[in-house]
């Protein structure tokens, strides 16, 4: 469903997230205190407005309380975040997902509201470390503690063999979720399916079965 969204922060994280947002189809407010950042992305997303998003008058001055969905991004200002956090809430902003740099940081963002916490740092760190523990892994997803979704190229020894040959649920308690051939993505792939070279296998299970997907 599209929607509207106010993305705060315009750093790389927030203009990412801006930036993919619009390719989905959703329309973008972004705000910057930084009028040169501000500038920048304009052509590239609805609106854009230069203000202090720690000041909840500025932010109801634009229509921050008619969004449903907001992303604090602020990145270089702990106080920025929480207050926009705040600010956002007292509003009436029903669902603001806000960046945090720190388990501090996060904590205090939860307490003022934040429905919920991004940790963009700790989890690219968390798909690099996966990347050298499972072989050919194109992307890790944490679910839980000690569980994830691996997307990876299947190893040699997967190639021309069905998924029912494998018996990945059996051996090792790994699901496979989808299977990807190009364009074409087919999810909860039959057993009867013959994974090719070139295709990517989506798996969910605990990690160290996934990091058995090589031995």
């Amino acid at each position: 469903m599209k929607t509207s969204v106010l993305v705060i922060g315009l750093g790389r994280f927030g203009a990412s997230a801006a930036r993919e947002l619009m390719k989905l189809g959703h329309e973008v407010l972004a705000v910057d205190s930084s009028e040169t950042i501000v500038n920048d992305i304009a052509p590239e997303v609805t609106h854009a407005v230069q203000l202090d998003a720690a000041d909840e008058e500025a932010l109801r001055a634009i229509g921050a309380a008619e969004f449903d969905h907001a992303i604090v991004a602020i990145s270089s200002h702990v106080e920025a975040s929480i207050y926009a956090t705040m600010a956002l809430k007292k509003l009436g902003v029903r669902n603001v997902i806000a960046k945090a740099g720190n388990p501090l940081h996060g904590a205090i963002l939860e307490r003022v509201g934040a429905n919920r916490v991004a940790y963009p740092e700790r989890e690219m760190g968390q798909r690099v470390a996966h990347s050298f523990a499972v072989a050919n892994v194109v992307d890790y997803l944490d679910v839980a503690p000690r569980f994830g979704i691996v997307k990876l190229l299947p190893p040699e020894s997967f190639i021309g063999r069905s998924l029912n040959d494998l018996d990945l649920s059996r051996r090792l308690r790994l699901t496979p979720i989808a299977l990807r051939r190009g364009d074409d993505v087919t999810v909860n792939p039959h057993a009867d399916e013959v994974v090719k070279a070139g295709d990517e296998l989506i798996l969910i299970g605990r990690d160290d079965k996934l990091e058995e997907l090589g031995a």
